[in-house]
C-alpha cells in the first residue's frame, strides 16, 4: 500500500485504541525503550511531545523518567520554524514553557540548537514496514530532522502496531528507522 493509504486506515486503527489500553500500551513502550537502551551512552535525546487528541503514543513517561533517573542525559523536543519550515531541536526541562501552536501541538521555547549533538531521536510515526521505514504525517519534517543527524545517532520509532510488509512509495529523502518499539516486541533494522 502507498503512504497515503496506509496513514488513512493507521490513523483511523489508532482511533479506535480505548484511552486505558493506549495508556497501557504507552507504559510498556517506554519499559521497553528503556530496557533496550544502552542508557550510558546517551548524553542528549530528542522526543517527540505527544498528541494526545490523535491518540498518539504517551511520551510523557519517558520525559519523566530520564529528569528523574537519568538527570545527565539532555533532554530536547521539536519546534517547527515556520520562516525555514524545518523542525528544530530545543532544549527542554520540567521547567520549559510550552506554547500550543496552531495545529494543537505543544513546543518549547528556546533556542534551537545543532541536531548534530544528538545520540537518540525518538520519532512519531503512523505505521512502519518491514525494512524500517515509516509512515507520518506527510509533511516530511522528521526526514529532514534525521537527515542531518550523525550517521551514529539512534532513530527509533514508536508504535502500538507491528509492522506492515512494505510501504510501496518509499523516496529516497525517506530516512529509515534504526528500530521500532511496540507493546509486544523490539524491530531492529539495518
Amino acid at each position: 500500500m502507498n503512504k497515503s493509504d496506509l496513514r488513512k486506515l493507521y490513523l483511523e486503527k489508532r482511533r479506535q485504541i480505548a484511552p486505558d489500553d493506549a495508556a497501557r500500551f504507552s507504559s510498556v513502550i517506554a519499559a521497553s525503550f528503556f530496557a533496550s537502551l544502552e542508557i550510558d551512552r546517551v548524553k542528549a535525546l530528542h522526543c517527540f511531545f505527544s498528541i494526545l487528541r490523535l491518540n498518539e503514543i504517551d511520551t510523557r513517561p519517558i520525559f519523566e523518567k530520564i529528569w528523574s533517573e537519568y538527570p545527565k542525559i539532555d533532554t530536547y523536543a521539536p519546534r517547527l520554524s515556520h520562516d525555514t519550515d524545518v523542525l528544530e531541536t530545543v532544549k527542554i526541562s520540567r521547567d520549559t514553557t510550552l506554547i500550543q501552536n496552531s495545529w494543537g501541538i505543544h513546543e518549547p521555547v528556546g533556542i534551537g540548537v545543532d541536531p548534530a549533538i544528538l545520540d537518540v531521536v525518538l520519532v512519531p510515526l503512523v505505521c512502519f514496514d518491514q525494512r524500517g521505514h515509516r509512515v507520518g504525517y506527510g509533511k516530511g519534517y522528521y526526514d529532514r530532522l534525521l537527515a542531518v543527524c550523525r550517521p551514529d545517532c539512534k532513530k527509533i520509532g514508536l508504535s502500538f502496531f507491528p509492522p506492515v510488509d512494505a510501504i510501496a512509495d518509499v523516496h529516497g529523502s525517506d530516512v529509515p528507522l534504526d528500530r521500532v518499539i511496540t507493546p509486544n516486541e523490539i524491530y531492529r533494522f539495518g
